[in-house]
């Protein structure tokens, strides 16, 4: 059996599909077992719905992965809580998660916040993001 990666995947519900579109790609991927960390909007975190509820469940989240995927969409620039999960990841533990910015496919412009706070960047591409996840984990 292979190791298992442990991953949180940060998107915008605005764009779930392109979530699940990620979600279904890695599901797919030959010799690749992890467990998704993130929070999706079908199994959304229950806070009473203040800010500092939803930030201190997301870092619970976060803890348990070791690496961060970000999809580097422009909408991501303007994300509230795209923005809170980066500084959360590279601030609030002893050793900062390793952050993966992915960059859609035929995207014209994308995130400069998301690729200035990554690890690394790759296309959207399987081998390039299985890659990108084994190297920095």
């Amino acid at each position: 059996m292979s190791k298992q990666y442990n991953l949180f995947i940060s998107h915008s519900w605005s764009y779930s599909d392109t979530y699940d579109k990620l979600v279904n790609l890695l599901d797919n991927a030959e010799d690749f077992n992890y467990k998704n960390y993130s929070v999706p909007k079908d199994n959304p975190v229950h806070t009473n719905g203040t800010d500092k509820q939803l930030k201190a469940a997301i870092k619970e989240q976060l803890s348990h992965a070791s690496v961060v995927l970000i999809l580097a969409g422009v909408y991501s620039s303007y994300s509230k809580w795209i923005n809170k999960e980066i500084e959360i990841a590279k601030k609030e533990f002893n050793t900062p998660k390793k952050i993966i910015a992915i960059e859609p496919w035929d995207a014209k412009k994308t995130s400069s916040v998301v690729k200035n706070a990554a690890d690394e960047i790759v296309k959207w591409q399987t081998k390039s993001i299985i890659d990108a996840i084994k190297e920095l984990s």
